[in-house]
């Protein structure tokens, strides 16, 4: 459907795990307190982004308050820094940031992904629109939606749909986020079309984004990044990008086509082609909550922030804690140098 930029990485990769990053950190629901809701704790809460500031981490995690429709919102968690590297098992307040309200998420709020762009601070996440259920309309069910956080508060302002011509044929878009790369803004997402097939994609945006109301942007000229490996399902972008010198370092998943497990692997970026990528995957379900919970074998990072010489990560395991890991940026840098493309 779209041009691949590279068809290299697809060769590159074989279906192996060497697991690097060091497991820091599980919270699950039950030491979670909703703070202005009358339920005072979330069913589940998982799929986290994140945010360093200063010696605090902010938390945005997707939780479920109830299972009927799986209908999520993002609630914030403020924890210290140093809590992520003891064991503690401390009970924590949560607020609820984003929610449902708009046409584009009236089903859901999912998977945000938290980031810097230009020093202001976005959401992008994935937006259940109102046809969701809808059995007629079968074509955007998911949209991406991007807040920016103003005067202390989360605002949506933009919606990204495919041209008019293309909308039709896409059943969902998720695992967005922006990237500003040699003076262009770039859409980073996974789209799903009606070809059944699933395509990592980045797609142009006009460069000014800057709106007090929530407005639809038409992508144009969208490029398939790379495709999946013959042993892959789909692969999807995970982690917003972490700056290493001149290049950006992002996380993906990938879900295999035997036991439809989320596993993960890195790339590195330059002018939005692919620079390197990770031969096999860094991470894997192993831990007893990353093998079983509420959708079993899965992995899903949607949080990255750059500490001293590493990078902490933040993942959603089984649909059913948050999980926090940290890999060493020497280790990662030395696979992906010796896998440049």
């Amino acid at each position: 459907m779209f041009e691949v930029i590279h068809k290299e990485p697809k060769e590159k990769r074989e279906f192996k795990t060497i697991d690097i990053v060091r497991r820091l950190k599980v919270i699950t629901a039950d030491r979670i307190r909703l703070v202005g809701h009358p339920v005072a704790k979330p069913a589940t809460i998982f799929n986290p982004s994140l945010a360093i500031n200063g010696d605090q981490v902010r938390l945005y995690a997707r939780i479920i308050l109830g299972y009927y429709t799986y209908s999520s919102a993002v609630a914030q968690i403020t924890l210290p820094l140093s809590d992520i590297y003891s064991n503690s098992n401390k009970f924590y307040e949560a607020e609820i940031k984003v929610y449902p309200d708009c046409k584009y998420d009236y089903w859901g709020v999912e998977d945000p992904r938290v980031y810097e762009l230009e020093g202001e601070l976005l959401m992008t996440y994935c937006g259940r629109t109102v046809n969701y259920f809808n059995p007629i309309i079968k074509h955007e069910r998911t949209l991406p939606v991007t807040a920016a956080y103003k005067s202390g508060k989360w605002k949506k302002i933009l919606v990204f749909r495919m041209p008019e011509k293309l909308k039709e044929y896409v059943i969902s878009d998720k695992n967005a986020f922006l990237v500003k790369e040699d003076n262009e803004l770039l859409l980073f997402h996974r789209l799903h079309l009606t070809d059944g097939k699933f395509y990592l994609t980045i797609s142009k945006v006009s460069n000014n984004i800057n709106t007090d109301q929530l407005e639809e942007i038409r992508v144009q000229d969208t490029l398939t990044a790379f495709e999946p490996a013959d042993f892959e399902q789909k692969v999807g972008w995970a982690t917003p990008p972490i700056k290493i010198d001149n290049e950006n370092l992002i996380l993906l998943h990938g879900v295999d086509r035997d036991t439809q497990s989320y596993r993960v692997f890195a790339v590195l970026t330059h002018d939005s082609k692919v620079a390197a990528i990770t031969p096999n995957y860094i991470m894997a379900p192993k831990e007893i909550y990353e093998i079983y919970g509420d959708r079993p074998h899965v992995v899903f990072p949607c949080g990255a922030a750059k500490i001293d010489d590493t990078i902490l990560i933040s993942y959603g395991a089984t649909d059913s804690v948050i999980g926090i890991g940290e890999i060493d940026i020497s280790e990662i840098m030395s696979i992906l140098d010796k896998n440049r493309l």
